[in-house]
């Protein structure tokens, strides 16, 4: 009488585990409004939604590709130079990151200025390479690090959605509100808008909204 030995189930890429490592950081762990991690470049390049959505989008490719190389050496890597490591992989992914915005938007580069460079410092990016990706397998790290620099680009997009559209009556540069006939209703482009200080402002809306929709974080709290 043969025995049947079924073989061991293995996780899905996409299993539900999985899936939670790419939603959870857009809500529950939303690295800026959650974390409270990579604020200044939140607060710095959310005037328009261009530089926003490639910023969001570059490290998006810098956060999925540290956490995945790092991951696949981290068995390799002496505790005592850890972090040296992890910043050499982090520099030459932002060094690749750079020339190709230098090289097909480099108007946008421009904009962008200094915080391309500055993403090698970006706290989220250490942050999920120390917490995650030297404790767990390549996969895994490589969705941790999308769903972190996704959540991260969502709230940049997000605050230069409003800033854009109430202070320069644009999105993407394409005139929105002139077509709809909004000045002549009296409204005029809100200039305060384009100030730091209402990238804050607007920061803490949407904190204070996702507090108001997510009570699991008040309860944490």
């Amino acid at each position: 009488m043969s025995t049947e030995v079924k073989p061991q189930e293995k996780e899905r890429l996409f299993s539900k585990k999985n899936r939670k490592l790419l939603t959870d950081p857009f809500n529950e762990s939303n690295p800026i409004t959650v974390q409270v991690l990579g604020i200044c470049s939140a607060l710095a390049i959310t005037v328009k939604m261009k530089p926003a959505l490639v910023m969001g989008l570059s490290v998006i490719v810098v956060t999925a590709f540290s956490n995945l190389i790092t991951s696949l050496i981290r068995n390799y890597i002496p505790n005592r130079i850890r972090i040296i490591v992890q910043l050499v992989v982090v520099a030459a992914l932002v060094i690749i990151v750079d020339q190709i915005l230098k090289a097909y938007v480099y108007d946008v580069s421009k904009q962008l200025s200094v915080f391309v460079g500055l993403i090698i410092t970006n706290c989220i990016i250490m942050g999920r390479i120390e917490a995650f990706s030297l404790g767990n397998p390549p996969w895994k790290s490589f969705l941790d690090g999308i769903g972190n620099g996704a959540g991260y680009g969502a709230i940049l997009i997000v605050v230069a959605f409003f800033r854009e559209l109430l202070g320069s009556g644009t999105l993407f540069d394409v005139p929105i509100l002139e077509p709809l006939g909004v000045y002549e209703l009296g409204y005029k482009n809100n200039g305060m808008m384009l100030l730091p200080p209402m990238a804050l402002i607007m920061l803490a809306l949407v904190i204070w909204a996702q507090r108001s929709r997510t009570k699991s974080l008040i309860e944490k709290e």
